[in-house]
């Protein structure tokens, strides 16, 4: 049988296992798709040894920056983010072998499409400088928006939260957020924007999917902004897994 998992730390909210082991019990497929929950990168060769049935994986936080110097290759893409969250393992012999993807950029990009205006949206401000918020600035610019990154530390080329006035949010009025804050069980918490200065033209997207609307996306709507959470780009990003793990 087949394996397929995660690796991640902590990986108490996974989606990822309940979408996989659905898909293959609908489809008939011989394969598991299992949690490795792992506290630190290095641990990763463990997962690959004790696991010979193992034909790809993906990456959460921490480990999308980290585990690329363990890959063999990395494509052009993914390299070009600085972030992997696909991996397919091929066998070799005894040699076990690495390639790197990144599904977030295609569920991302395809997920938000629909919501831009060229004549409204041309800014977007990222919240957060993860391995996620490469990919979600690589597709913006895909789209043809400028990005900002907002980090809560002095950081080369990011603004800091409290230097986001109304006029910056007018401005750069798509702002995606790719932190954690808002998430379940913290979700009466929100990233300190100037909520009051957005109207209709502002699209907030929220990676977070649990809760369904984030404090963020509610207090946004109240002045009429667009939402959308995470989960529509979850399962396009899903199934670009396992286009990337059967790849001919």
């Amino acid at each position: 049988m087949d394996k397929y998992g995660l690796i991640g730390f902590p990986l108490s909210h996974s989606f990822s296992i309940s979408y996989f082991n659905q898909k293959f019990q609908d489809e008939g497929i011989d394969a598991v798709y299992e949690n490795y929950e792992i506290s630190t990168i290095e641990a990763l060769d463990e997962v690959l040894d004790s696991n010979p049935n193992l034909r790809g994986l993906n990456v959460t936080i921490p480990y999308k920056e980290k585990v690329m110097q363990y890959l063999d290759n990395i494509s052009p893409e993914a390299r070009a983010i600085g972030a992997v969250n696909v991996i397919r393992v091929t066998h070799e012999g005894k040699e076990i072998k690495l390639k790197g993807y990144n599904s977030d950029v295609i569920g991302f990009t395809k997920s938000i499409e629909p919501m831009l205006e060229k004549k409204w949206h041309k800014k977007a401000l990222i919240l957060g400088t993860g391995g996620a918020s490469k990919a979600i600035d690589f597709g913006l610019r895909n789209l043809g928006l400028e990005t900002v990154f907002v980090s809560r530390y002095e950081r080369p080329g990011t603004i800091q939260y409290e230097n986001i006035t109304p006029e910056v949010v007018k401005e750069y009025n798509v702002i995606v957020n790719c932190t954690p804050v808002g998430m379940y069980p913290k979700t009466e918490v929100c990233p300190p924007l100037p909520y009051e200065a957005m109207d209709q033209h502002t699209i907030l997207y929220d990676l977070i999917y649990n809760p369904d609307e984030t404090l963020f996306m509610k207090r946004g709507s109240q002045y009429g902004a667009q939402t959308k959470n995470g989960l529509e780009m979850l399962l396009l990003q899903a199934f670009a897994s396992w286009e990337f793990w059967h790849e001919k």
